[in-house]
């Protein structure tokens, strides 16, 4: 079994619209590195601390703005495992894949934006 991080190469797609790779530290290294960067994609992975050489500012600054964008997006995934049933899809056909994901994207959208309105309320 490999680990997501020695296959990562194969996961990227290079019709992907955007250019960034955003993850964890866990994926940081050399390689990975020089795979993205001869891929063309710009790494957007998080600086990794050792013991007794912490981070310097900058590097916590730039882990801190990743984070933001990061947590915004695994808040979204966060949300189909926890409440809306997980990650698998049971029907057969790409039309009704598109079709469950749609109503998976759009029931999250709304309980969204439900949350949102009774913050504002508040």
């Amino acid at each position: 079994m490999a680990l997501d991080s020695q296959v990562l190469g194969h996961l990227l797609d290079d019709d992907n619209e955007a250019d960034s790779v955003w993850a964890d530290s866990a994926y940081r290294s050399e390689a990975i590195e020089q795979v993205l960067a001869l891929m063309g994609f710009d790494s957007q992975i998080h600086e990794r601390c050792y013991r007794n050489r912490p981070l310097s500012e900058e590097q916590q600054h730039s882990n801190r703005t990743k984070s933001k964008t990061r947590s915004k997006v695994e808040h979204v995934f966060g949300a189909w495992i926890m409440q809306m049933g997980g990650k698998l899809v049971r029907v057969i056909g790409m039309v009704r894949v598109k079709a469950s994901l749609g109503l998976k994207h759009l029931t999250y959208n709304l309980m969204r934006y439900t949350f949102l309105q009774t913050q504002v309320a508040d």
